[in-house]
């Protein structure tokens, strides 16, 4: 737990330093005229680039009516776990306020079941859920004018993902609580574009809530039979260079 919250620190740490030099960067360029990095884009339909990104991802728990009447199992929780994202950016132009944007990624995500059981049984025990989900969100991106080669931007969409190291877990973890390896999701969050002379920066901030139940029920197993649905959630934190 401790390496994880140092790990936290320094990619937070990092970010300020990233965040620090960009905007100072954009405050010099400031000095040579406004919004001139942006005219510079403006008439581009689409445009590519890469994102990388930060993931904190859990799962909402439903506990079921076994729940109540079993004895072995006093507590079910969901805790968040450390990620990264790594991926391409696909921009189309629908106007000079609306994108359409394909963003199809690798994730790299941990999620973690912890089951809490009487002091005479056992000590508490906890389920990790380490994955490689191959993600295609697309979203609808709506964006501010611009003011200095700045815009803000709000966008909503919806997300497919699929478990590529699902097969290989399952063999190792036969024993314990199972889930799906698609998932499908929806998307909202917002964020600021800086226009540089040669590319488009842009940390974002989005969440992600799964609407379809990816328990794979298995009555012979006490976590799964406590449970009646799982449904998926965390946050991303990203940084798109585009041009």
């Amino acid at each position: 737990m401790q390496k994880i919250k140092l790990w936290n620190l320094q990619f937070i740490y990092c970010i300020q330093i990233v965040l620090s030099l960009l905007i100072s960067n954009t405050a010099i360029g400031q000095k040579f005229g406004s919004n001139q990095n942006y005219l510079e884009f403006k008439n581009k339909p689409y445009y590519f680039g890469i994102t990388l990104g930060y993931n904190a991802s859990d799962y909402r728990l439903f506990k079921s009516k076994s729940f109540i009447a079993n004895d072995s199992i006093r507590l079910a929780e969901s805790i968040k776990g450390p990620g990264f994202n790594l991926g391409i950016v696909t921009n189309y132009k629908i106007n000079d306020y609306f994108d359409l944007r394909l963003l199809p990624t690798l994730s790299f995500a941990e999620r973690n079941i912890v089951y809490e059981v009487p002091k005479n049984k056992r000590p508490p025990y906890t389920q990790k859920i380490e994955s490689v989900f191959f993600e295609i969100p697309i979203h609808l991106r709506y964006t501010s004018h611009p003011y200095k080669d700045i815009r803000v931007f709000v966008l909503g969409g919806v997300k497919y993902s699929v478990d590529v190291a699902s097969d290989s877990r399952s063999r190792q973890k036969a024993e314990l609580l199972k889930v799906s390896p698609s998932d499908f999701s929806v998307e909202f969050g917002g964020g600021i574009q800086m226009f540089f002379p040669y590319f488009i920066f842009s940390p974002e901030i989005k969440f992600t809530r799964g609407i379809s139940n990816i328990l794979i029920f298995d009555k012979k197993l006490q976590e799964s039979s406590i449970l009646e649905k799982i449904l998926s959630q965390g946050f991303t934190i990203s940084f798109h260079f585009e041009g």
